[in-house]
């Protein structure tokens, strides 16, 4: 079942240059899908215009087969939550309990539901042990945790990571994807990552990529990854983990994933070996 559509979408700032230019996209219910490409491929702009937050010059977009338009565009977002890469700038509250709050305090939660409503939901992104802490004194991939438990405590449809994960280091990078994957996992909810790390995309059901304001091409992750030349031609890194499971599949040796590490260190020592 299609819960997003995207039909031939045409958005400039400046009425000069398109920013996206006739771009179609599906989006199945319930899937894991990652729309990447390199800085200015228009896949930001995208996020912002799913959510209503500037109006498309061309085309439309569908949620749930309705159309997303002015007059409707509040009653469409509270099917939407969206995560952008600046946890900082994300926070209103003084604490963590008064942040996931915020939220509920504007969809009019009874004060008396409130709080079990942010436990439950700080618990399920590890931050239970964190609601009387400040934001501000928490690690990048704690703050991301705590903004996607905010935008959970409102039971989207739809969850959009904007580079949720741009601007955190390794260890909060790998906190934010394990709490993705888990929430996909739960098959609660439609996630929709905007991203330029292939190395994050490998692990959703499919992958749009972006160039140049227009879809460059679209499909499973072992469709997509396998055309390395095309995706480096348009300013993509190629994680070493592709490049070495791509190679070993084409020398006849059996790797699950990119990431099967345990089949990774098996074919180094065979390699080794035979030396």
């Amino acid at each position: 079942m299609k819960q997003i559509e995207i039909r031939d979408l045409v958005f400039s700032y400046d009425e000069k240059v398109n920013a996206l230019d006739g771009v179609s996209i599906e989006i199945q219910k319930g899937d894991y899908v990652s729309i990447i490409g390199h800085n200015g491929s228009g896949k930001s702009t995208l996020a912002k215009l799913l959510i209503g937050l500037m109006e498309v010059n061309h085309g439309e977009i569908l949620v749930d087969g309705e159309a997303l338009t002015i007059d409707n565009v509040y009653e469409i977002r509270k099917k939407l939550a969206i995560v952008f890469q600046n946890p900082d700038n994300q926070f209103i509250g003084s604490t963590v309990r008064d942040d996931i709050a915020f939220g509920l305090e504007n969809r009019q939660v009874e004060p008396k539901k409130m709080e079990a409503i942010i436990e439950a939901y700080a618990t399920r992104v590890g931050m239970q042990d964190y609601l009387n802490h400040e934001p501000t004194k928490l690690s990048g991939g704690q703050k991301q945790r705590v903004a996607i438990a905010g935008v959970l405590s409102m039971h989207p449809e739809v969850l959009i990571l904007d580079e949720a994960t741009s601007m955190l280091d390794p260890k909060g990078r790998k906190e934010v994807n394990d709490l993705v994957h888990e929430l996909h996992e739960a098959k609660d909810m439609t996630i929709l990552s905007i991203t330029h790390d292939i190395e994050e995309a490998i692990m959703s059901d499919y992958i749009i990529v972006m160039n140049q304001g227009k879809v460059f091409m679209q499909g499973k992750p072992e469709e997509i990854l396998i055309k390395i030349d095309a995706l480096t031609d348009i300013g993509l890194d190629i994680p070493f983990s592709v490049k070495f499971y791509l190679d070993m599949k084409e020398k006849g040796y059996d790797l699950k994933t990119p990431y099967d590490m345990e089949g990774m260190v098996d074919i180094l020592w065979q390699l080794n070996s035979k030396k």
